[in-house]
């Protein structure tokens, strides 16, 4: 006798801002049709951006929720933790998941976010290293801190720099390794990330630009660290922060087409007409360039999500993605960094620069004609929402556009007062 599957309306494989902004979509428009909501992880919903504050122990693991049971009982969704997609049969609408069952699904969701990627470093496999991508993950380097005297961070992104500041913080000697020139290169230009790495620098670490690891060795107190200059570096903590990946083992022979992340179209459906992707396991439009990409930032996670939700739910009042526009922030040592838009200068397009490096303030705006394209400040105040919003509404600034300059964080709160709809 062949075994029966459970069957479900709406399936959502994930639990981050994607996930969750789909089943919102869903249920204005759907309230009855069965969702089944389904996470590799075992704890409810959290978000990604909180996992550096339960590292540094500001925010306790049991209260960085974004939903809880009564969320999902309230909006009769099934919620299943610990139940990550092994393998997904598109021809047969069906789902096998790790816990061994297999869901039968009319409409797919695959916001399964990115994994960080693990560098073909010569004996990474012989040394035990940490990295931050999951809430787990982030409790366990909490409780390493505490006995660390001398880390090593590999990568100087957002997540690399946000731990090495808890590690300063914490009393250890601290070495960042970065092999681009600068740390945060995918944020701020030269001159704005040697503010950062001058405030690391205050606080003790060092920060090694430029510099490649060749090689990695236990040893009696955790790990040798080798760099392509011949030094080494002992560390008794070892972060891996070298970046991310999508996370789409699942789509082998599915059909679905991928390149850097899983092909969307601007209503997030993928190849496969009842499938859609959402969040850091996109390629979507983008705002600035031709190629469809990757953006795996809060905002863009949020808006796909909302937009696959209202798809699949066909819901009439859908508006196609406008594209991703990146926007990160960034707070470290008392200090914050915003960076919002494109750092390419357009054709004809100019730059407004102020730079004051003895008061660590620095600010540059582009334009394009009189819309904004990008704007990057540290110390400088400013919403990056609404920079956000300026950037995907195409506003003309070019009667406000010195008053702007002058303050943006005032004039572009007046403008949104007037525009936002």
């Amino acid at each position: 006798m062949d075994r029966v599957i459970e069957q479900t309306k709406y399936l959502v494989v994930g639990s981050s801002h994607a996930a969750l902004e789909a089943v919102n979509a869903i249920r204005m428009h759907d309230a009855e049709g069965s969702l089944t909501v389904v996470t590799r992880d075992a704890h409810l919903p959290y978000s990604p951006t909180v996992l550096p504050y339960v590292v540094s122990g500001k925010s306790a693991p049991e209260r960085v929720f974004l939903r809880d049971d009564e969320f999902f009982e309230r909006n009769n969704v099934s919620f299943r933790r610990n139940a990550g997609l092994a393998a997904l049969h598109a021809d047969t609408n069906t789902a096998e998941l790790a816990d061994g069952s297999t869901l039968g699904y009319e409409k797919l969701l695959l916001a399964t976010g990115a994994s960080p990627v693990i560098p073909p470093i010569p004996g990474i496999d012989s040394v035990d290293y940490h990295v931050l991508r999951t809430l787990d993950d982030a409790t366990g380097l909490n409780a390493a801190i505490a006995g660390a005297n001398n880390a090593v961070v590999l990568g100087g992104g957002l997540v690399g720099m946000h731990a090495a500041e808890n590690l300063v913080k914490a009393g250890a000697k601290v070495t960042i390794v970065e092999m681009g020139p600068t740390v945060l290169g995918g944020y701020f230009d030269a001159a704005a990330s040697s503010l950062i790495e001058a405030a690391f620098r205050e606080a003790g670490a060092t920060v090694l630009t430029g510099s490649r690891v060749v090689g990695l060795a236990k040893s009696a107190t955790g790990a040798t660290v080798t760099l392509a200059n011949g030094d080494t570096l002992d560390a008794d903590l070892l972060l891996v922060a070298t970046g991310v990946k999508p996370d789409v083992g699942y789509l082998n022979g599915s059909g679905i087409a991928f390149e850097q992340g899983i092909v969307v179209d601007d209503q997030m459906r993928t190849s496969i007409d009842n499938v859609w992707a959402a969040g850091d396991c996109a390629q979507a439009k983008h705002f600035f360039a031709p190629r469809k990409q990757v953006n795996a930032i809060l905002p863009s996670a949020t808006e796909q999500g909302r937009i696959a939700g209202m798809a699949m739910a066909e819901d009439p009042g859908i508006k196609a993605y406008a594209g991703g526009v990146p926007l990160n922030t960034y707070h470290f040592f008392g200090r914050h960094a915003i960076s919002v838009g494109s750092s390419d200068v357009p054709e004809g397009g100019d730059v407004v620069t102020r730079f004051d490096e003895a008061n660590g303030r620095y600010l540059t705006i582009i334009f394009d004609g009189g819309r904004l394209t990008g704007i990057f400040g540290i110390n400088e105040y400013f919403d990056g929402g609404i920079m956000w919003q300026l950037i995907l509404r195409r506003i003309d600034l070019t009667e406000v556009r010195d008053r702007f300059v002058d303050n943006p964080l005032a004039v572009g709160r007046e403008i949104m007062s007037r525009t936002w709809r």
